[in-house]
């Protein structure tokens, strides 16, 4: 599905580029693969310009395949298209397992538990991690070491918290009103909710962003929301940028 350009808003992007922001994909492959081939489409009959890929992060959890959502992003991306990865709560959730396991229960309550399994750990084993204590933790995380690739594990430890082009603000939750964008704090950028979505003030650039689920992409005058559930409605979204123009793509 493809919505109407939206010419409305003052905020550029550079010229000589164009942008496409995509929302989190929570582990469905399918639709990723679905919402790439989109932007591809969409390129005909645009000018060609070098073109940046920015992912706002939650790559994992909740769907059924994260493992090859991780695979396909770290497979590369031809010209004209130049990726950049953003890390999100759920990125920080699997990196502080690894770290110290006895985080595992929170992070397999939201979502974990798909991810092990899509990494080949039996589900009896994230079973007792999720149940079994100490003890089910420590076997889970050791496997999980063991059966995950050295290269997803670079990628995780390597996103990025934020990035910043033109007028806009790209990173995973959102930023803390009144506090500069270049002074945020990693929580904020990860998790941050309430204060941020119910802000009506000028962050400094329009802040682009998933994290907070909504039925359709929020376009608003001082942030874009681009979480649009993907993993339970199907619909995985983008917003692209040009000059001042900015439109939306959905699966």
């Amino acid at each position: 599905m493809k919505f109407r350009n939206n010419d409305r808003k003052q905020a550029s992007a550079p010229d000589g580029v164009r942008l496409y922001a995509i929302g989190d994909i929570h582990g469905r492959l399918d639709l990723l693969e679905a919402l790439l081939s989109l932007i591809e489409r969409d390129q005909e009959g645009r000018a060609d310009l070098p073109v940046i890929l920015i992912f706002l992060g939650d790559y994992v959890d909740r769907g059924p395949d994260s493992k090859g959502v991780v695979e396909r992003l770290i497979g590369g991306f031809s010209p004209p298209y130049a990726p950049v990865f953003l890390k999100g709560n759920h990125e920080d959730l699997l990196l502080s397992f690894l770290n110290d396991p006895v985080t595992g229960p929170h992070w397999l309550y939201n979502g974990g538990n798909a991810a092990l399994l899509s990494y080949g750990i039996e589900l009896e084993t994230v079973q007792l991690a999720a149940w079994g204590g100490p003890e089910g933790l420590a076997e889970a995380v050791e496997k999980f070491r063991a059966a995950l690739p050295e290269a997803h594990l670079h990628f995780y430890e390597g996103l990025r918290l934020s990035y910043r082009i033109g007028d806009y603000f790209f990173t995973h939750a959102g930023v803390r009103p009144k506090v500069p964008l270049d002074q945020q704090s990693e929580h904020d950028l990860l998790w941050i909710r309430k204060e941020f979505l119910n802000s009506t003030e000028d962050f400094g650039a329009v802040v682009v962003h998933g994290h907070t689920p909504t039925r359709d992409p929020q376009d608003l005058r001082n942030r874009i929301g681009l979480d649009t559930f993907a993993v339970r409605t199907g619909k995985l979204t983008a917003a692209g940028f040009e000059g001042s123009r900015r439109w939306f793509l959905s699966t």
